[in-house]
């Protein structure tokens, strides 16, 4: 991204907004555009400004900030959008990525940490704090039944994962973006991103919670 990263801040309480701000003033590649108070004013913010990037908290009058992201997804916009809240449970944790959400920060998060997730999300990438992963890869094996006989036979018929696509998998699923894929597994991030798509494909699979869903379901990992 050539030019700086827009954001627009969505969090009802003022001092969150301004510890945001001042955290990203010095940051001369991030600019904030507006700031909302509720879900609905974050909508009408974003649809004026069409920043790059929403910040917004769970908790919010006038839809929650959940919401705000299915709404947003409705849209089909290419607006990046991370989730930052002071809940860690897994029930936020998994109906924000289902809702849409590109990442999830909790707001106890460092400021590394939390400048490394806008400049990933802004590149495209996905950004799950640490214990956030981890129950993402708990919602992928807790309860993992073995795999029946039909679903086994349906699965071979119908795709063979390579052992590259089960790597880039297990990193998908880790909260890793393309990025890091590629670092991790000494390839380009043009590769990466390819190995994905493929893999997305062939699971017909549109986010990381089906993705979860469908690796659990056939026992891929």
């Amino acid at each position: 991204m050539n030019h700086p990263i827009r954001v627009v801040l969505a969090d009802d309480h003022v001092f969150v907004r301004d510890g945001i701000k001042s955290l990203l003033e010095n940051e001369n590649n991030i600019i904030v555009v507006g700031e909302a108070t509720d879900g609905q004013e974050a909508l009408t913010i974003v649809a004026s400004e069409k920043p790059d990037l929403l910040i917004v908290d769970i908790r919010m009058p006038h839809f929650t900030g959940i919401e705000v992201v299915e709404k947003i997804r409705q849209e089909n916009t290419p607006l990046k959008i991370v989730v930052l809240s002071m809940h860690e449970s897994e029930e936020y944790v998994l109906k924000s990525i289902k809702a849409g959400a590109d990442g999830y920060l909790l707001k106890g998060s460092s400021k590394e940490e939390f400048l490394k997730a806008l400049h990933t999300v802004a590149n495209g990438g996905k950004y799950f704090s640490g214990d956030i992963s981890s129950i993402l890869i708990n919602q992928l094996t807790n309860g993992n039944a073995p795999l029946n006989t039909e679903k086994k036979r349906q699965l071979d018929e119908e795709l063979v994962i390579t052992k590259r696509e089960k790597e880039i998998l297990q990193l998908l699923l880790s909260g890793k973006g393309n990025k890091e894929i590629a670092e991790a597994l000494e390839i380009s991030k043009r590769t990466a991103e390819v190995h994905r798509f493929n893999l997305m494909k062939k699971l017909k699979v549109k986010n990381l919670i089906e993705l979860a869903n469908k690796a659990k379901e056939y026992s891929l990992l």
